[in-house]
């Protein structure tokens, strides 16, 4: 697929390189795709290349949202809503707060019963928004080895077709795909970053994984 990675910081670089590694096609879209970082990137990565928000919205059939929280709106205003008319796009975000951890615990920007994803999805109505990939620290996003088995990557969103191209994503990227149902499952997906991190900022362990058992 011709992917698009919105976003150019570790996670977008990570899940780049990730896509690439696979096969797919890739353009990195940022604010300015001649900064050093993304030159470097592009460089040291074979087969990747850098455009705009709007040009990597427009090349993309699959898009990958991978941008702070708080400058969501601003990135898909830059994206131009029109480019992700019916596209499957991941949203791997986080509502985190731009505040310090109180003992370990981020703070979020949302309540208990709203999310990010939700908010996005009403943002941009013609496309297909697909909460994944915001559990889990970056390190850990392509083909992950765990001794105790495949771990669990949480998803949820409103169109199923789009939920199954993001859930062989998934699945190529070493991890089990677990469908929370709607969008509205993000209320409880995206709160695992909180619980994520929790042992990331009180004993420095930033290498976990989840994993659903069942019977």
């Amino acid at each position: 697929m011709k992917v698009a990675i919105l976003g150019s910081g570790i996670v977008g670089q990570t899940l780049g390189a990730g896509f690439l590694k696979h096969g797919h096609q890739v353009m990195m879209g940022t604010r300015n795709p001649q900064q050093k970082e993304v030159a470097k990137w592009v460089a040291e990565t074979p087969g990747a290349s850098a455009g705009t928000f709007a040009e990597a919205a427009y090349f993309g059939e699959l898009i990958v949202l991978a941008v702070l929280g708080r400058v969501v709106d601003q990135v898909i205003q830059l994206a131009d809503p029109a480019n992700l008319k019916g596209k499957t796009l991941i949203d791997t975000t986080n509502p985190i707060a731009d505040a310090p951890p109180i003992d370990g615990v981020l703070p979020f920007t949302t309540g208990p019963n709203e999310s990010a994803a939700e908010k996005l999805q009403a943002l941009i109505p013609e496309a297909h928004v697909v909460k994944a990939f915001n559990s889990v620290g970056s390190g850990q996003m392509i083909n992950p080895h765990y001794e105790q088995g495949v771990p669990t990557m949480f998803l949820c969103g409103n169109d199923e077709a789009a939920k199954k191209v993001v859930s062989d994503i998934i699945r190529q990227f070493g991890w089990e795909p677990f469908d929370c149902g709607s969008i509205v499952g993000a209320r409880a997906i995206e709160p695992l970053c909180i619980l994520w991190c929790l042992p990331g900022f009180r004993q420095n362990l930033w290498t976990h994984a989840f994993k659903v058992l069942t019977h």
